[in-house]
């Protein structure tokens, strides 16, 4: 029987794409971050690429690229070899959020990237400067800003963190000023310097502030008390009624990465998340280790995606 040309070239691809796949990785791989070194996603990054060093004895590189709400690590992701050797390790900022926060972006959330694997899901923490803010509870907070509004402000380092805040001025109707920064890190900063008054922040970043006594913790935006710190209520039981908003972190390679170089990487992330430098990660922060296969990733997105959007436009946002 004959083999027809273009069958054969099939078959030589396919052929290469295993045997490179298996050859996976023969160098260092970068893990680019939409966040600030020190933020909860740079904190995943470097305990995943330990273990994956420690799986196949090649270096991961960390890559911070913090800013324009995750639109410069984005970026450079889609835009790199689609050869495994980039991943992007990020949130539901760049993948389900920013697409209805702006009105053009540089890249496509969907068509320039190949999910890997979800990496796991949290909530996050309101903290206010006790220095400016006198409310020790979220209805004490709710009502002095009832009373004064646009007196206080709150920052944010990502959408997570704005949308958190803005779900909040929609459900206990009343009106803040909005402080955009890079990350929450730097975000975290002003508040303690007191040049802003509230934020709601993953809890990797807010909770140590907590425990050192340099901020105070109002709530958590999960509908269950953190096991971190099980004297902070919900901020749902604290008279936010129905008020729930988590995260989420996962894994993206360019768009037309080879799928067995895919399925190569969700097995070794997948182990990562295993580790125990990934548990010191999960335990540490509260977040709930979670993988996926590409597929789920592709469909859990989608959703995501339609909820985001669904809290952005109730919450009145336009897009920037």
């Amino acid at each position: 029987m004959r083999i027809q040309p273009k069958l054969w070239l099939a078959l030589a691809t396919l052929s290469a794409g295993i045997a490179a796949a298996q050859d996976f990785p023969a160098k260092a791989i970068t893990f680019v971050v939409p966040f600030a070194a020190g933020s909860a996603t740079d904190q995943l990054a470097r305990a995943l690429g330990q273990s994956v060093t420690d799986q196949t004895k090649q270096a991961v590189v960390i890559d911070n690229k913090p800013g324009a709400s995750g639109f410069l690590a984005a970026q450079q992701v889609a835009r790199a070899n689609a050869d495994g050797y980039t991943v992007l390790i990020t949130t539901n900022t760049t993948h389900a959020a920013n697409e209805h926060l702006y009105k053009t972006m540089p890249y496509d959330p969907v068509k320039d990237f190949a999910p890997v694997t979800l990496l796991g899901k949290g909530g996050q923490i309101m903290i206010v400067n006790p220095a400016r803010v006198s409310a020790t509870t979220v209805a004490d907070f709710v009502a002095a800003a009832k009373k004064d509004p646009g007196k206080y402000s709150f920052g944010s380092g990502s959408s997570s963190s704005r949308i958190a805040g803005e779900l909040l001025q929609q459900m206990a109707g009343i009106q803040l000023l909005h402080v955009p920064y890079k990350s929450n890190p730097l975000a975290i900063t002003d508040l303690l310097g007191g040049q802003i008054d509230m934020m709601i922040t993953d809890t990797a970043t807010g909770l140590p502030q907590v425990k050192a006594g340099k901020v105070r913790a109002l709530g958590v935006t999960a509908r269950k008390r953190s096991p971190l710190a099980p004297d902070v209520p919900t901020i749902d039981e604290a008279g936010v009624k129905g008020y729930e908003m988590g995260y989420w972190f996962a894994a993206y390679v360019p768009a037309k990465t080879p799928p067995a170089t895919v399925k190569r990487l969700n097995e070794l992330l997948a182990n990562a998340v295993k580790s125990a430098s990934a548990r010191t990660f999960y335990e540490g922060t509260g977040t709930e280790p979670v993988v996926s296969t590409p597929d789920e990733l592709a469909k859990f997105q989608t959703a995501e995606s339609g909820k985001w959007g669904s809290i952005i436009k109730k919450a009145n946002i336009q897009p920037e």
